[in-house]
């Protein structure tokens, strides 16, 4: 039988720490990012691109678990595959470091920019539905393909538009800015997948929400990435040239 589903089991609690979370792992992307265009200090270009890679990759797969925390289902207990889930933080980090390097590196010339974003929001869009085939369940999840196809283009364009942030703004509230607005793109896309998602359940148990056990691995699974981008918080707030914005830019 089909089974309720919902993605707000604890409300507004949720959606808004992910929201956070996405805009606090774009806007140390993109001052990682910017950094690594001055010009004085080439040396460590490569270093701080990946620094900006992995707070992208680890501030979007955040986002996607604790908005995960909310999911459930009616009559199933859900749980997930550890592997699964650290695999979907692996491709998150990996397809972002792609779409960083070829925008860092080659510039964002609309060709460049346009593949760039492609495989980043491609990557994005995998992370997602990765992280959802890593759900264990009495059941079966199935998928609306339009709706999927539109979180997909979603993905996307947000992958597009913060590789393009990333080379163009360079001052700090600037790029405050363009992380709030990445943080509503990338959040819409991951409850775009999620109005997709529908679940036949084949043995139903008489509680709607997985126990505290999934709620403490989630939290588990959430402990790493938090702690690398409070580390990359930490770098960017006692580097000067990334808060005030100061320096000559490499031309893109």
């Amino acid at each position: 039988m089909t089974a309720d589903v919902s993605d707000f089991y604890y409300g507004a609690a949720t959606p808004i720490a992910a929201y956070l979370m996405a805009c606090l792992g774009a806007a140390l992307g993109l001052r990682c990012t910017t950094r690594s265009l001055q010009r004085r200090r080439q040396d460590r270009k490569a270093g701080w691109l990946t620094l900006g890679a992995v707070s992208i990759g680890c501030g979007i797969w955040t986002m996607h678990f604790i908005a995960m925390i909310g999911f459930s289902v009616g009559g199933a207990l859900v749980s997930y595959d550890s592997a699964m889930t650290v695999l979907s933080l692996v491709v998150a980090i990996a397809v972002v470091a792609v779409g960083v390097f070829l925008v860092g590196y080659r510039g964002a010339a609309p060709l460049n920019l346009g593949v760039a974003g492609v495989i980043t929001g491609l990557g994005v869009a995998a992370m997602h539905y990765i992280g959802m085939a890593a759900i264990r369940m009495p059941g079966t999840l199935r998928y609306d393909v339009p709706t999927v196809a539109l979180s997909v283009l979603i993905a996307v364009a947000a992958a597009t538009a913060a590789l393009w942030a990333a080379v163009s703004i360079h001052t700090l509230w600037s790029s405050l800015g363009a992380s709030l607005v990445m943080g509503v793109a990338v959040t819409g896309m991951h409850y775009t997948g999620m109005a997709a998602v529908s679940v036949h359940v084949t043995q139903q148990v008489t509680a709607s929400q997985s126990p505290a056990g999934l709620l403490s691995f989630l939290l588990f699974m959430l402990a790493g990435p938090l702690a690398v981008l409070l580390i990359a918080a930490v770098i960017v707030m006692f580097d000067p040239d990334m808060v005030l914005g100061d320096g000559e830019w490499s031309p893109r």
